[in-house]
């Protein structure tokens, strides 16, 4: 966890929790600003209960940040969140573009490889050279999770679902990456310089800039692409 190390160890104010919202699809925390993170669950443990629930809003965003690390990916999506809640987005280093235009343009004709289902993936295979899609629970023509010590050495450009944060992948992932051009790429992720530090070279994440639409969207089951009230931001290295 030395890239999470690093995340919090960065973080420079400290809040009071005013609202935590986990619902299915996504988590929101707000504090400083309010902070998205994909809702995770370990399927094989269903109903694992998240410490102190209903006295959450009675700690600091600093102790719920904590949460991250915990092996109960309920726990780690809301310490995500509050993360990225107290995270002070520097808006001038980023240009507002979503993570396919991106990947579309670096990966055209090349080998690509994507940690994570995304609903870009059929658009994406009409531009790379090759493409690898590998998840934890893979769909039709996905590559098992356990594949990424052959793949990702292979690829010329890879994505990486900020969700590998939750999971505790991200360290390891991050390490078979090392000659390739890495994006990483959700609302999970953190909009954090300290990400370039380990090998990333953009950040593909979200500015919640209407907390209030955007919780509204995310309560009434809302998948990404419904969610309104944010920005889709991409930070370079």
């Amino acid at each position: 966890m030395e890239i999470l190390n690093d995340l919090i160890s960065a973080l420079t104010e400290n809040c009071k929790i005013q609202e935590i919202h986990t619902c299915i699809h996504w988590t929101a925390v707000i504090s400083r600003g309010c902070g998205l993170s994909s809702t995770f669950q370990d399927s094989r443990i269903p109903h694992v209960p998240v410490r102190d629930a209903g006295k959450l809003t009675q700690k600091t965003a600093l102790e719920v940040v904590e949460y991250a690390r915990s092996d109960n990916l309920l726990e780690a999506s809301i310490g995500m969140a509050a993360l990225n809640s107290l995270i002070e987005i520097d808006e001038e280093s980023c240009v507002e573009l979503n993570a396919f235009e991106i990947l579309a343009e670096k990966g055209r004709g090349k080998n690509v490889c994507v940690v994570g289902h995304f609903p870009f993936i059929p658009r994406l295979r009409k531009s790379a050279g090759r493409l690898w899609v590998m998840e934890k629970r893979p769909q039709e023509g996905d590559l098992s999770a356990e594949e990424a010590k052959n793949i990702l050495p292979l690829a010329d450009v890879v994505a990486i679902t900020g969700t590998s944060f939750i999971n505790h992948t991200v360290d390891e992932l991050l390490n078979l990456c090392r000659k390739s051009f890495v994006v990483m790429v959700g609302a999970t992720s953190p909009l954090s310089p300290v990400l370039f530090d380990y090998g990333v070279d953009m950040i593909a994440g979200s500015k919640v800039v209407d907390p209030q639409k955007a919780i509204q969207c995310i309560s009434e089951g809302a998948t990404f692409k419904q969610i309104k009230g944010i920005k889709h931001l991409i930070m370079k290295k």
